[in-house]
């Protein structure tokens, strides 16, 4: 088994311009003894910031959305070939926030995974059930449904560069905790799933990050897991001690 390790810090609409640089500094001094590939995705104003400050550094840059087209009249947004000329090919798309406060459906993110592979990016691509879904016991159905609408249009090939990001979104800020048990459940179902579309293979190398709230404390059981390759990390993305315990969970 050959799938990477990946610690994502999603840092969201948080640290403006010097806030960025202060904890990309910090990052840049701390030391990863495992083997995980380490990526932060701060806003888009301060990407260009964030890829001169880490040049030099094992720490990647993606991006935290893109729009569908490749360039028009689409007031606020940026496209693949932009954040491209600045240096980065990873972008994460479907996010949970995304999809409930900017209404973005499996139809749009279908296209946006489009267009990010025809740039030759690797997606991180978010998906999971909500609350209401868990506790009716659909939650394997919504997230089946999520991953056929979104990537089972592409050819084997081009799930390299795919890599899954799970969000029991139900898990994050409601009180209610997922265990490292129910994790593994689902990344375990995720994979059975991209295998019985594709191909063993393709499921075997697909990494599958866990993003239901991974902190120092939980990180290293959660990541012992068989199925779990990693963790599309929040809040605990944005102080460079707490996300490097993390990145060295591992």
């Amino acid at each position: 088994m050959s799938r990477k390790h990946i610690v994502a810090g999603n840092w969201k609409m948080n640290k403006n311009l010097s806030e960025t640089q202060a904890l990309l500094t910090a990052l840049k001094e701390k030391k990863n003894t495992g083997d995980a590939q380490v990526i932060v995705a701060p806003t888009s104003i301060n990407l260009h910031a964030a890829v001169t400050a880490l040049n030099g550094s094992d720490i990647q840059v993606a991006a935290q959305n893109m729009h569908q087209a490749e360039s028009g009249a689409y007031t606020g947004e940026i496209s693949a070939s932009m954040i491209d000329s600045i240096g980065i090919n990873t972008v994460i798309l479907g996010h949970s926030e995304r999809r409930a406060y900017f209404h973005e459906d499996d139809a749009l993110l279908a296209q946006k995974v489009n267009t990010a592979i025809a740039q030759g990016f690797t997606v991180i691509f978010c998906f999971g059930e909500e609350l209401e879904d868990r506790k009716n016991g659909k939650h394997f159905d919504v997230v089946e449904s999520q991953l056929k609408n979104a990537l089972f249009h592409l050819t084997a090939s081009q799930w390299s560069h795919i890599v899954l990001a799970y969000e029991p979104v139900w898990a994050i800020g409601t009180g209610e905790t997922a265990s490292p048990d129910q994790a593994q459940e689902m990344h375990a179902f995720i994979r059975s799933t991209v295998g019985t579309s594709y191909d063993a293979n393709t499921a075997d190398q697909v990494s599958i990050l866990y993003g239901g709230s991974v902190k120092p404390g939980n990180a290293k059981e959660i990541f012992s897991k068989p199925d779990v390759d990693g963790g599309l990390i929040g809040g605990a993305s944005l102080k460079a001690d707490d996300f490097f315990e993390i990145v060295n969970a591992f």
